[in-house]
């Protein structure tokens, strides 16, 4: 249902600017009567300086908020980072609370401290098939014979020079398989 008017407190998804998302997500807090949820992936990447950790948002482009919007609407939508109210047509449409509540609970429950930030792990398991993304063995490709995720290395199994071969490679120099969501 499209509420226009709604006088109680509902979700709302608001788009920020491009990559703004934690930027808007500051200055709608500092408004009275707005709650915001603006959930982050953090993940460790390997760049030509090394592995750093990346902060991204869960959904890049946008944020949810509750607030009344017959009082707030253009509170919000002023708002230093934001560029609007996701709409359709002329309606805006709140987001269940249902399902804000299982993301939120969903954050928290893989999340350390920060109720907004979680972290992510790749997920590879002996005997997927992987390829190699970096260095002299680029291209080739390689089963996974083990995983030493504390000193994130991984045995890897290549048919090189017409035999096979296992060898030790960096976790993040490999593209890991695609799996199916459930």
């Amino acid at each position: 249902m499209i509420s226009n008017h709604s006088k109680n407190p509902e979700w709302y998804c608001v788009r920020s600017q491009t990559k703004r998302e934690h930027i808007a997500a500051g200055h709608l807090r500092e408004l009275d009567g707005v709650q915001v949820f603006c959930p982050r992936l953090r993940y460790r990447k390997a760049t030509r300086r090394g592995k750093i950790w990346w902060i991204e948002p869960l959904f890049p482009g946008y944020l949810l908020a509750k607030f009344k919007l017959a009082e707030m609407e253009r509170a919000v939508t002023f708002c230093q980072g934001v560029r609007g109210l996701v709409r359709f047509g002329s309606g805006i449409p709140p987001v269940p609370d249902s399902f804000v509540e299982a993301l939120r609970n969903e954050v928290r429950s893989r999340s350390d401290e920060d109720e907004e930030l979680f972290s992510v792990s790749p997920v590879i398991e002996a005997g997927d098939e992987v390829e190699i993304a970096h260095g002299p063995l680029q291209g080739m490709h390689g089963t996974i014979l083990s995983v030493a995720p504390a000193a994130e290395r991984v045995k890897i199994l290549l048919d090189f020079l017409g035999q096979p071969q296992a060898i030790d490679v960096d976790l993040f120099s490999i593209l890991l398989p695609r799996r199916p969501t459930p």
